[in-house]
């Protein structure tokens, strides 16, 4: 057995004659155990709640959207569109024209956006599965509101008799003197969908056709085409294709991309957080710098008699370093062991509440446990090597 490791692993198991030496051991080995623990924690939850944040934007995003790299319309020629079909990988692609407008019901009005979309968006988006009342339009007259633009404009489904008004200024460049300068469309509700506040009070769906007309645009202009992809396909390479198709005259963005800002906040949090748990580590391994010193005036005698048997003093600093570097690992494994106890009770059984009905998320990810067992380590390492480094000829000669 290495000679180091032998003794450093005899002290460790053996008590001191001092009983504030054991104490201070023991509170050291509790505080790094807590701290890993709470580090594991705390990224589990951030790692939750970027999970079901993002997967209300999933149900609104697509694996990868098309836009107009310049304005806010571009066309889809039957050939380009023959040509989408062709390129392997695409599972299914949805036009999309959005536009933001005036909702008018029963006197009360609120702007917002109006999106036309073809049959085949429920199938390239999640949208459908968001309906908590009524059904996804099934002809041209009708149309789906989210939960907060319904509640805000009274909207009541399948209202016959009191339809929601969309109001479009006309385009071009005619006197607003005109008679009607805009384009009026009455809209059925026929469902209406509940995802996040923002969202909800954001769009109104209804039939492409039925937009093209209110903003009088031809047949092929669209302001988007949403593409879902099979779960094996090379995304690069689509991009490619795609972006190839339409003479890179478009931007194409993956999921990530299209919601940049939320990712970049999420991202963020989450960093900030880690760094401000291990600024917490820091100084609670001081202790472990604290602890390894004590150990070395209690043990001094034995490094003299091990300094007199032939032991160098680089020997007797690695006893030390593998002495702390044996804690802190150790309390490492403990503290993601406990964490992970509690990390799977949530999971199974949720008895922390959000909301009456809803756990709070945490999820649990391998990678945590590196970056934690990791970030431990390595500041036990240096902590080790701090305190090691007071072993010196002259402390073993007094």
């Amino acid at each position: 057995m290495n000679f180091p490791f032998y003794i450093a692993q005899r002290y460790l198991r053996s008590k001191s004659s001092q009983n504030a030496v054991n104490i201070i051991n023991f509170v050291t080995f509790l505080v790094i155990v807590i701290g890993s623990a709470s580090l594991f924690i705390v990224l589990s939850g951030f790692a939750g709640l970027k999970t079901f944040s993002l997967s209300y934007t999933n149900i609104f995003d697509p694996d990868l959207k098309a836009s107009p790299t310049t304005g806010k319309f571009f066309s889809v020629t039957p050939g380009q569109e023959k040509a989408l079909a062709q390129i392997k990988g695409i599972a299914s692609y949805a036009k999309e024209l959005e536009e933001q407008v005036s909702f008018t019901h029963k006197g009360k009005n609120h702007f917002a956006y109006i999106k036309g979309v073809d049959q085949g968006y429920t199938t390239t988006t999640e949208i459908d599965s968001a309906l908590i009342f009524g059904n996804w339009f099934f002809s041209e007259q009708q149309g789906v509101a989210g939960i907060g633009l319904t509640n805000k404009l009274g909207l009541t489904i399948n209202q016959t008799r009191n339809p929601l008004v969309v109001i479009a200024p006309k385009p071009g460049k005619g006197s607003i003197s005109q008679s009607k300068p805009y384009n009026e469309l009455p809209l059925i509700i026929s469902g209406v969908y509940s995802v996040e506040e923002t969202l909800d009070n954001k769009y109104v769906f209804t039939d492409l056709a039925l937009v093209q007309a209110l903003l009088e645009k031809d047949t092929t202009q669209v302001s988007g085409i949403n593409f879902k992809l099979f779960p094996d396909a090379d995304t690069p390479e689509l991009r490619n294709q795609i972006a190839t198709v339409f003479e890179n005259k478009v931007t194409i963005k993956d999921r990530e991309e299209q919601n940049s800002s939320l990712y970049r906040m999420l991202n963020t949090e989450n960093l900030a957080t880690y760094l401000i748990f291990t600024l917490v580590l820091i100084i609670a391994l001081f202790n472990v710098v604290g602890a390894i010193i004590m150990m070395i005036l209690d043990k001094q005698q034995n490094s003299k008699t091990l300094y007199s048997l032939g032991s160098t003093i680089k020997d007797l600093r690695r006893v030390y370093f593998v002495q702390g570097v044996i804690v802190t690992g150790a309390g490492g494994i403990i503290g993601v062991l406990l964490a992970s106890l509690l990390i799977w009770s949530q999971l199974a059984f949720g008895w922390l509440k959000i909301t009456p009905t809803l756990a709070y998320p945490v999820e649990y990810q391998w990678i945590n446990i590196v970056i934690v067992l990791a970030t431990i380590i390595v500041l036990g390492i240096i902590a080790s090597k701090i305190a090691s480094s007071r072993i010196t000829k002259k402390l073993i000669s007094i």
